[in-house]
């Protein structure tokens, strides 16, 4: 009996914000030694786009896998090794994603910075700007507490970045 397998696809975005696709069709990727996929290109403007050449360049459907694994393909065509360590590998998680994990008892970000979350980038700004002159060590502050304080500014000034959804 043959096994069936389906298309893989991984699309991961660049240094300039485009986006590189790399499909494998004969076989998953392999970590150790590195599988090249099958077939392979970049450039898209955006990850739907990515999608689309992938896939027709699959001839049909492709299941979308971890970014890593396109990342890996980039480093493997700068001539440098696919992986750069446990964390580039695929399942690992990244510093951002494990900065941004939820904590079991953490405040969240409006409430260590003293704002409602509907606050503007500039009351965030004021808000941390007050707060860090109560919580910085220099000031009888704590080093934990000035650096939750700078965590929680960045995260709130990310999610106030962030395009409002059209409705």
């Amino acid at each position: 009996m043959t096994a069936l397998f389906v298309a893989q696809c991984s699309i991961a975005s660049t240094k300039r914000k485009r986006f590189v696709w790399a499909v494998w069709t004969s076989g998953p990727p392999r970590v150790s030694p590195f599988r090249r996929p099958d077939l392979s290109g970049g450039g898209e403007p955006s990850h739907e786009a990515a999608l689309a050449k992938a896939t027709a360049a699959a001839g049909g459907t492709a299941a979308l896998i971890e970014p890593e694994w396109a990342r890996a393909w980039l480093r493997v065509m700068r001539g440098h090794a696919a992986w750069l360590g446990e964390g580039s590998m695929p399942g690992a998680r990244s510093r951002e994603a494990r900065d941004t994990e939820p904590r079991g008892d953490a405040e969240s970000v409006w409430s260590v910075l003293g704002v409602p979350q509907s606050a503007s980038r500039d009351e965030l700004r004021l808000a941390f700007r007050r707060r860090a002159l109560l919580v910085h060590p220099d000031h009888g502050g704590t080093n934990e507490a000035f650096r939750n304080l700078v965590l929680a500014y960045k995260e709130a000034d990310r999610r106030a970045r962030r395009p409002k959804p059209q409705r």
